[in-house]
């Protein structure tokens, strides 16, 4: 995948847009403002639902990623806030056709799932937990204060919405099923080969771990009674520098015993 994204961008890369972060947070401030000025459902009227979409309201294909993160206004600013540092954080890191593409692959199979799947509902939830993935994947021990509050390393952060996806996996529906598994997909085909050789690194080092005889502790044994220091870890034994080759003896038989002589 980093061989066809590089290839890619050497020959359309000028395309790219620059700013797309940005770009989907004014356009969720626009809806946001629209949802609290007007008395119709601004929502409804703009989220990717397969049936909606055959009844000629083509629109939605692309308008249910301006979806704000809540209708709450201090829990909007968190959301936006915290898209914008993670996007701008990805955009920086990969460059623009590079990040222009991960936001468009999900896009495709987000949209694409909820077109062929019936009964789905899409929304941009699902794109922003790519992101959030994608930046865990390479900034993981970076802390963040949650909440402004509470610091957290993102890595721990990914791990939940990982965790999160695994029990919707079990106990969804399918339509949701879908959803996550559309999400996924995108993440695997940006770090999937990472992994594979991150989880063949690890299976080697065990695998060496496992086969690397341990070092064995020295062990003392007195040259006159046989007593040693695996049997008797307390003992003091000594070394006597009179006996040829350094020979060793009990604390009874260090100053007893006949000394060794060279042969």
């Amino acid at each position: 995948m980093t061989r066809l994204l590089d290839w890619l961008d050497r020959r359309i890369g000028r395309f790219a847009v620059p700013h797309v972060t940005l770009a989907l947070i004014l356009g969720q401030v626009l809806v946001f403002f629209a949802m609290m000025t007007q008395e119709q459902n601004v929502v409804g009227r703009i989220l990717l639902g397969r049936e909606a979409v055959l009844a000629g309201e083509w629109w939605r294909l692309v308008t249910y990623v301006f979806v704000p993160p809540s209708g709450n206004v201090l829990f909007a600013l968190i959301g936006w806030m915290f898209f914008h540092f993670l996007g701008s954080t990805l955009e920086s890191t990969w460059g623009d056709f590079r990040y222009n593409a991960y936001l468009l692959i999900d896009w495709v199979l987000t949209t694409a799932v909820a077109m062929l799947v019936p009964g789905t509902i899409a929304t941009n939830v699902f794109i922003g937990v790519s992101v959030l993935l994608a930046f865990a994947r390479l900034y993981p021990d970076y802390t963040i204060q949650l909440y402004f509050i509470l610091p957290i390393k993102i890595k721990w952060l990914g791990y939940l919405a990982a965790a999160g996806y695994a029990l919707t996996l079990i106990t969804g529906d399918w339509p949701t099923r879908a959803m996550v598994l559309a999400s996924v997909a995108n993440y695997l085909l940006f770090f999937g080969g990472e992994h594979v050789r991150d989880f063949k690194a690890d299976a080697r080092r065990k695998s060496y771990q496992a086969k690397a005889k341990p070092a064995g502790k020295l062990q003392h044994v007195c040259a006159v009674c046989g007593r040693n220091s695996a049997d008797e870890p307390g003992v003091a034994f000594r070394y006597c520098s009179k006996c040829a080759g350094g020979a060793c003896y009990c604390p009874d038989h260090l100053h007893d015993h006949e000394h060794v002589e060279a042969g």
